[in-house]
Parts: structure tokens; sequence; C-alpha cells
């Protein structure tokens, strides 16, 4: 599928990954409905990137908007033909602290929510909106659409206190091939992409010592992930009508212990 000319959702685009997607897409001529709670960011980053860029602050677990954010779309750019879900949050919680009290229930379910029901919103919601609009889903190898959804290596790799984190990302992953099965029919594609260590603004909270632990452990290159680089492969993955149902690991070979 070409980028020129098509429009994407991409949830969480307002700041790390997701606006260098923006950008990504803008620069190939695409059009693009930002989705994300930051209101200001996304739309300063509308406002940056011009004709082609539209805000709309979105609940990813919402359901109504969401489905607002398609209806922009469809509106100013005549619909969709695919989404990048980047969306999401990072809940560090043990399952016992250190007086052996059990962990708080509600932050677990607040991270799988977000991270794991999240995406699963996006993706119905977008699905539903391309097979509507196409006519040609009965031709074979036809390129309709494309869901692109962000998992992470905790998904594999998850570590103490990850509970709620690793769980929600290894249920995007798991969400992968199912709905790829289910959506050939209707000529759409579904992937997921499994970011290791990357420098976003999520990261500049860590201690600086931290991040250079960080970056030490990945084997090659031995740096954290630059945006662009997520954002090259999301561009790649939306032009290769061959890549469906997998889970693509972005992370310099790192393997968190």
């Amino acid at each position: 599928m070409q980028i020129e000319r098509h429009s994407f959702l991409v949830t969480g685009g307002a700041s790390g990954l997701g606006e260098a997607v923006v950008r990504a897409i803008v620069g190939q001529g695409g059009n693009v409905v930002i989705a994300d709670l930051n209101a200001a960011a996304g739309e300063a980053l509308a406002k940056e990137m011009g004709d082609n860029v539209r805000f709309v602050r979105c609940d990813v677990t919402s359901g109504d908007e969401v489905q607002a954010a398609i209806d922009v779309a469809e509106k100013e750019f005549g619909g969709l033909q695919g989404s990048i879900n980047c969306a999401g949050i990072v809940v560090v919680q043990k399952l016992l602290d250190r007086e052996n009290n059990p962990a708080d229930l509600d932050t677990f379910s607040r991270g799988v929510n977000i991270n794991l029901v999240g995406s699963f919103n996006v993706a119905r919601l977008v699905a539903a909106s391309i097979a509507k609009r196409i006519t040609n889903a009965s031709q074979k190898n036809v390129d309709n659409g494309i869901i692109i959804n962000t998992a992470s290596i905790a998904a594999f790799d998850g570590q103490v206190g990850q509970g709620s984190y690793g769980s929600s990302k290894a249920g995007v992953v798991g969400l992968t091939l199912p709905l790829a099965r289910e959506l050939s029919r209707h000529g759409i594609r579904v992937m997921t992409i499994a970011p290791g260590v990357f420098a976003t603004p999520m990261m500049d909270s860590i201690p600086e010592e931290a991040r250079g632990q960080l970056e030490a452990s990945v084997p090659y290159p031995k740096r954290m992930g630059d945006p662009k680089e997520f954002a090259k492969l999301v561009t790649h993955i939306i032009d290769n009508a061959y890549l469906n149902g997998e889970v693509i690991r972005l992370d310099g070979a790192i393997r968190m212990v």
C-alpha cells in the first residue's frame, strides 16, 4: 500500500514514537489524524504539519472517542486506509510489596485496559470503517488496509514489576495473528512492532545512570533506539504487502534479564 494520498489514524501521535510516525507519513504525502490525550502537544503538531494533519483528543479505551477520530478522517480525508496504535502507558508494580501486601488490582487493570483493550478498541473500529467503505473486498490480492499495533520486548522479556505492562503487551502480540486471519477477507493486514529501549519522552524521566546502563545493555548499536527508526519500520510495513500477521522486534538484539 502506498502512503501518498492515503490516510491513517495515529494514536499516541502527539509525542514519542507516535509523533515520529506522523512526521514520516506526512513526509511521504499521506494524511494523518492524531488521536491523543495531550491536546496542547497534539494541536501544536497538527498546526506545524499543515493541511495533511488533524488532531482529535481521544482516550483509546472509549469507543465514542475513537469513533469520533475516525469520523474526522472520513469527513476531512474521505476515510482511513489504516491505523498505527502507539498509545500506551507503563505500569511498574510488584505482585507483593516489601511487607508482602498484594498489588493494587485497579493499577494492574488500568495498564491492561489502556495497552491491550485500547489496542483492540482502535482495531475493531478502524477495521469496521475500512470494511464498510471498500467495494473490492472480493478481489484477490488487494491491499485495502493496514493495522499496526505497538507491543514491547516486555511481552517476551518481562522484568520484575512488569506484570501489568508485560502481560498487556503480550496480549497485543496475541491479537496479531487472529486479527490478521479474520481480516484477510477484507484485504486488511495486521502487524505488530515490539520496540526495545527507545529515546522517547517516557525515558526522559529515568536517571542518567540508569539510561546509561540501558544503553550499555544493547548489543548493537549500543544506544537507545531513535523514534525515526520505529517510524521507518512503520512506513516499510505499510508499503510491503506481504508483511502480515507477524510481530517484529526492533531492539538492537537486546534481551532483558
